[in-house]
């Protein structure tokens, strides 16, 4: 039985994905990718010597798919989707894109649409599937890992619905707060949690500020005081996740913003899912909203209307979230799929045997 010594480099352009996964266990180095120059991209692939590279989803920079080409090593496309507008598929470029996605030995794309759109390149030697969002496989993983941490006392939300806006911004907010203040008054038993996306001491002050006149509030790291406060403010970072296991509906911000945040991180523990009408950036947020697991709003007045029919109709309630749990689960297994779908030949013959 063959073993194989593996090193995985994980690595970024953009700020948020390289501090985002800076905790990622699996990864032996998480680095940025340099800017995509020839010089550059030889100097990267000289000191890294990958046997096998995963480029995901948007990440295809020319000048290193060259060169990794020029070096023979197996690339692979995971989660490639494309739109039907895409100015890849503009006759312009067309030819250019042509050129860089044959250079990959095999695509995986998200979706059935997708499949088709990558036919109008018409590549030669080059497998194209469909595997799936390797995203619902993270969100699901890390959902299974955030599940075990207790990170504040459940006897604070026993027998009280938990509502959280997660990752809130000020624009989601002015929406969220009045909301928030007529449903305090007609029903009992209610408990929020903001969220807020830059928890820093500004904006802290502002949500308490704002809130002041309606309730009492407490802040997360003070909660070893808690005394029957209505609204948590969470002022730490990095626990979203596991907050989102406690909770019995979610409003995720960024709706009322320029882009909704990740709806899946919140629909993976089987609650309904609110946000504001800007998803352009989330093929999942339009699709979970078409399943019936999602609540777009786009008014303080709508989103009161569908708290309190939530809190009037616990069925109704309980029938969304398991319709937005299955929305994630149905769709795990993206990765498996990948993996298998990898021909053997060239693991054994790229990754260094023991």
């Amino acid at each position: 039985k063959s073993s194989f010594s593996i090193n995985i480099i994980v690595s970024f352009f953009s700020p948020s994905g390289y501090e985002n996964s800076l905790k990622y266990s699996f990864a032996d180095i998480i680095t940025y990718l340099p800017i995509d120059t020839k010089r550059n991209v030889k100097s990267f692939l000289d000191l890294l010597n990958p046997s096998i590279i995963f480029v995901v989803r948007y990440d295809i920079w020319p000048n290193f798919i060259l060169e990794a080409s020029k070096r023979n090593i197996p690339l692979f496309l995971v989660d490639a989707t494309l739109r039907k507008n895409s100015l890849r598929r503009h006759p312009l470029f067309l030819s250019f894109n042509k050129l860089l996605f044959e250079m990959f030995t095999e695509i995986f794309c998200i979706s059935p649409v997708d499949f088709e759109n990558f036919q109008i390149f018409n590549l030669k030697n080059v497998d194209i599937k469909i595997a799936g969002d390797t995203r619902y496989d993270r969100v699901f993983l890390k959902a299974t890992e955030a599940k075990d941490k207790k990170i504040f006392d459940p006897g604070i939300v026993a027998n009280k619905t938990v509502i959280m806006a997660g990752s809130s911004w000020q624009d989601d907010e002015q929406y969220f707060f009045p909301a928030m203040s007529k449903l305090l008054k007609n029903y009992p038993g209610l408990i929020f949690f903001i969220v807020p996306h830059e928890p820093n001491i500004p904006t802290l002050e502002r949500i308490e500020n704002e809130i002041k006149s309606f309730s009492n509030s407490i802040r997360f790291s003070h909660l070893i005081q808690y005394n029957g406060e209505q609204v948590v403010i969470i002022d730490s970072i990095g626990i979203l996740l596991a907050l989102y296991s406690s909770a019995d509906i979610a409003f995720v911000g960024g709706g009322f913003k320029s882009n909704v945040h990740n709806v899946l991180e919140a629909a993976v523990y089987g609650i309904p899912v609110i946000y504001g009408p800007k998803i352009y950036n989330s093929q999942e947020a339009s699709n979970l909203a078409e399943s019936g697991g999602g609540f777009i709003v786009h008014s303080s007045k709508s989103l009161y209307y569908l708290l309190a029919s939530f809190l009037r109709n616990r069925e109704f309630l309980i029938k969304s979230g398991e319709i937005a749990g299955n929305f994630v689960n149905s769709r795990v297994g993206a990765t498996e799929k990948i993996i298998d779908s990898i021909p053997k030949g060239i693991i054994q013959k790229n990754l260094t045997k023991e």
